[in-house]
């Protein structure tokens, strides 16, 4: 079950693009390990990884202030100013 927690966190994160997302999924990996490194069960883990996301996901928004994310007419996203 460990493995499965951290093979998807490891997924998401190389999926990520924005600095926001890419703060949520190395906090979130990192949570995880440190939480089931600590506690040595699941639970440890799972709260380690959703703790890590939330504070990988303030740290990582805080790094591009002023920016919000738009979707193109083809729908790809991309960040500038915000209006």
């Amino acid at each position: 079950m460990k493995k499965a927690i951290i093979f998807a966190l490891v997924g998401l994160s190389l999926a990520s693009c924005t600095q926001t997302e890419k703060g949520a999924s190395i906090g979130a990996v990192s949570g995880a390990v440190i939480g089931g490194a600590v506690t040595g069960n699941v639970r440890g883990a799972a709260v380690g990884a959703a703790i890590g996301g939330v504070g990988g996901a303030l740290i990582g928004n805080a790094s591009e202030p002023g920016y919000c994310y738009y979707r193109d007419q083809y729908g790809q996203r991309y960040t500038a100013r915000c209006r």
